[in-house]
C-alpha cells in the first residue's frame, strides 16, 4: 500500500516523477508546459523543473515531435517520461509509439531498450467536452512491445514507474483527470467498512471490499473508476447486503489472470467495469481470457460496463448519463439494472 494514504494522487505522481529524477540521470520529463510557474495543465510536475532544470523541458506543441523526441531519446539510453496534456492528443503521437519505439524495440536484430512513458491525463466527468474527455486505452491494446497502465489510488506511482522502466520497452500510462484530486486509498471514504491488499506478490493486482473468501459480486476496474466502484459496492452493501470485491490492476496489458483464478472461482457475478466507450475494449478482451481459461468454473458469464459508443458531450448533465456512474454500478449489483 502507498506509504502515505492522506496524499492526494496528483502529489505522489509528483513525488514518484521527483524520485526517478533524483535517482537516475538519465531520466527527462518533457511536455507542454509543464515548467514552472504553470507546471503542467494538472500541476504534476509542478516544482520539478526548479530542482532538474536540465531534464525537465517545455516542448513545442507538436505531439507528434514530442514522442519523437522521446524515442530518439530512448533509443540513445535515455528514460523520456512524457506528459501529453490531455489523452485526447496522444492520437497525434501514434505513428511514432507504433511505428517507430514500440518496434525499435526488435526491429534492429538485436533487442534495444527503448524506456519511455507516455504520460496520458485521461477520462470525463468534468465537463471538457467531447474532444478532451476519452478514455483512449483500447487504441493501444495489441501492439507488440508495448505495455498499457492506469494511474491506481492503489498503487504507490514511484513503484509503477520504476516497473514501466524496467520492463525495457515502451508503455503508456492513462492518468484518470478525476483522481488527481482523490487520496491515495487508505484514509478516505470505505476505510472503515472495506479490506483491502494485494492480490500478488508483484503488487499488480490492489483489491479492497468485505473480508471473507466468497463474495456475490466481483468488478475488475481501471484505477480511474475505483472510486465510483467503491461508492457502489458501499451503497449495494448497505442497500440489499451485496457483498462485492473490487480488483484493480496497475498493468492493463498484457495481463496474466492466473492471480485471479482463485477470486474468479470463488464469486458469483464477475464484472468488467471501463470508460472506454463500447466496442474492442479491454475489459472485451479481458472477458474473454477468463472466458477461455475458467469457462467451466464460473457461475455465468463475465458482464461488462462501460459507456454506449458515443461522442462524449460536452453538457455536463449529458455527459453524466454517457459515463459511467457510481449509481450505475450500485443498480447492476443490487440488481436494479438488467444488463
Amino acid at each position: 500500500m502507498p506509504s502515505c494514504p492522506s496524499e492526494r494522487a496528483v502529489a505522489n505522481l509528483n513525488r514518484a516523477l521527483a524520485t526517478l529524477l533524483d535517482e537516475d540521470e538519465d531520466v527527462y520529463v518533457l511536455g507542454e508546459d509543464i515548467v514552472d510557474p504553470y507546471g503542467g495543465a494538472f500541476k504534476a510536475t509542478r516544482g520539478l523543473s526548479d530542482a532538474y532544470r536540465e531534464r525537465v523541458l517545455s516542448t513545442p506543441i507538436s505531439e507528434g515531435a514530442l514522442a519523437g523526441v522521446a524515442g530518439g531519446l530512448a533509443l540513445r539510453g535515455r528514460k523520456p517520461v512524457i506528459e501529453v496534456m490531455f489523452s485526447d492528443f496522444v492520437t497525434l503521437c501514434f505513428d511514432q509509439i507504433l511505428n517507430f519505439a514500440s518496434k525499435s524495440v526488435t526491429m534492429y536484430g538485436s533487442r534495444i531498450p527503448m524506456r519511455m512513458v507516455v504520460r496520458c491525463p485521461s477520462g470525463g466527468n468534468r465537463g471538457y467536452g467531447p474532444t478532451h474527455s476519452q478514455s483512449l486505452q483500447k487504441h493501444f491494446l495489441g501492439i507488440p512491445n508495448l505495455a498499457v497502465f492506469e494511474l491506481s489510488p492503489f498503487h504507490d506511482n514511484t513503484t509503477v514507474f520504476r516497473r514501466m522502466l524496467e520492463l525495457g520497452h515502451p508503455c503508456m500510462f492513462f492518468e484518470d483527470k478525476v483522481l488527481y484530486t482523490r487520496r491515495m486509498f487508505g484514509g478516505e471514504e470505505g476505510d472503515s467498512l472495506f479490506e483491502s491488499g494485494f492480490v500478488d506478490a508483484e503488487e499488480n493486482f490492489a483489491w479492497a471490499g468485505l473480508g471473507g473468501p466468497e463474495v456475490d459480486h466481483l468488478v475488475i476496474a481501471p484505477g480511474g473508476l475505483s472510486d465510483r466502484v467503491l461508492r457502489a459496492m458501499r451503497a449495494a452493501f448497505i442497500d440489499e447486503e451485496a457483498t462485492t470485491r473490487l480488483v484493480v490492476p496497475s498493468q492493463l496489458y498484457p495481463l496474466d489472470i492466473e492471480p485471479l483464478v482463485p477470486l474468479l472461482t470463488a464469486t458469483g457475478q464477475v464484472w468488467i467495469a471501463e470508460d472506454c466507450v463500447a466496442g474492442g475494449t479491454w475489459g472485451a478482451d479481458l472477458a474473454h481470457q477468463i472466458h477461455s481459461r475458467l469457462w467451466t468454473s464460473l457461475s455465468g458469464p463475465v458482464r461488462l460496463l462501460h459507456p454506449e459508443c458515443k461522442v462524449i458531450p460536452a453538457s455536463s448533465h449529458l455527459e453524466r448519463q454517457l459515463l459511467l456512474q457510481a449509481d450505475d454500478i450500485r443498480d447492476v449489483l443490487t440488481g436494479v439494472a438488467g444488463v
